[in-house]
């Protein structure tokens, strides 16, 4: 009895399906990015105290607390977004997609603010020595990547609130959102490498 109703039960389709082009294509480019700023934190780790001359990073670097929660609690903000465009709460997911927006806007601010003093004050810039050569680079490169986030993310914003973005388009979504979470993971290991290892 078993093995007759074993044999008439349907057979599950293995079919094998290719991925979505669209996730293939934005798993390439962060793979393609995350090789970039692997040797950007090489070359940082590798020149550490290697400056012939001051200043070194203890004596001008301090610790972004304040933008490190902000860019990080981003990673948040745009998930919930996500799970609110999933239920076609549209109002809910504006205002998520918005502060995610804006904590990437004060992130950007926060470095902002750094560069201005350690460029102002501390007179290091990217010709001083090796710290800040590298240090420019790889924060720098960051920076263009949460710029590059921050207009793509305040386009959406725009076509939203004119009502062009609906559920249909979540994989979009999905994808503006895993380059987000990249650009936060990133920033954990500049985070990590800068201000607490080289200091």
């Amino acid at each position: 009895m078993t093995n007759t109703t074993s044999m008439m039960a349907p057979i599950e389709s293995t079919e094998w399906t290719l991925p979505s082009p669209r996730k293939a294509a934005v798993a390439c480019l962060i793979a393609t990015e995350a090789a970039l700023f692997t040797i950007f934190v090489v070359a940082y780790l590798f020149y550490i105290g290697k400056s012939v001359s001051g200043p070194s990073p203890a004596q001008v670097l301090e610790v972004p607390i304040w933008a490190t929660v902000c860019l990080l609690s981003s990673s948040l903000t745009i998930v919930l977004a996500q799970r609110a465009l999933g239920r076609q709460e549209t109002r809910h997911f504006q205002l998520w997609w918005g502060l995610t927006i804006v904590l990437g806007a004060a992130f950007l601010w926060a470095t902002a603010r750094e560069w201005y003093r350690l460029i102002v004050r501390n007179n290091v810039m990217i010709s001083t020595n090796l710290f800040g050569t590298t240090f420019y680079s790889l924060v720098g490169l960051h920076a263009t990547h949460v710029t590059v986030g921050l207009v793509l993310l305040s386009l959406v914003s725009v076509l939203s609130l004119r009502g062009y973005v609906r559920q249909a388009h979540g994989e979009h979504i999905e994808m503006l959102a895993w380059y987000w979470h990249f650009v936060d993971a990133v920033w954990i290991v500049v985070f990590t490498v800068v201000y607490l290892i080289s200091r």
